[in-house]
């Protein structure tokens, strides 16, 4: 990104709600790193994760009626948890998910292979793109780092 209007980039981080616009912004111009593309993916991810707890009385209702889950969910609420403490559960695996899986998008390598295995093997990388959908060559390395950063600090809101 070159010429980077700071005071767009600092209203487009407001419209997405980050708390820190300014710093997100601020980073982006000054270390030419996709803070924008970073923060919009996780507020996806956020966005997921929350769902679980924010409809947790639709889909523990859906899974009772039809899930592979149907049974544990049963079970659960016949012990006294009420959907909104399935929610909860289901909103920190959904969290731990995440977190597991955007470390592995920037750490594939987990140590159950030998390194002379794991040396011929493909990796992946998520890739920033312009709005117009071209390549701008800036990579989204290590967003498992700013998971919690993004983490909404309000109510959760239904998903997208």
């Amino acid at each position: 990104m070159t010429d980077i209007d700071i005071d767009k980039l600092t209203d487009l981080f407001t419209a997405l709600g980050a708390e820190d616009a300014v710093g997100w912004a601020d980073s982006e111009a000054e270390e030419n790193i996709p803070q924008l593309a970073r923060y919009r993916f996780l507020r996806m991810v956020w966005q997921d994760i929350d769902g679980w707890s924010s409809a947790a009385a639709d889909w523990v209702e859906a899974y009772r009626k039809d899930g592979l889950a149907g049974g544990a969910v049963e079970r659960a609420l016949a012990l006294g948890l009420s959907p909104g403490d399935l929610g909860e559960i289901a909103r920190e695996v959904a969290k731990e998910t995440a977190f597991g899986l955007l470390y592995g998008l920037a750490d594939p390598a987990d140590g159950d292979l030998p390194p002379v295995i794991e040396q011929e093997l493909p990796g992946w990388c998520l890739a920033e793109l312009s709005p117009q959908g071209e390549p701008t060559g800036r990579i989204l390395d290590a967003l498992y780092e700013d998971l919690d950063e993004v983490e909404p600090q309000g109510p959760a809101v239904g998903g997208r």
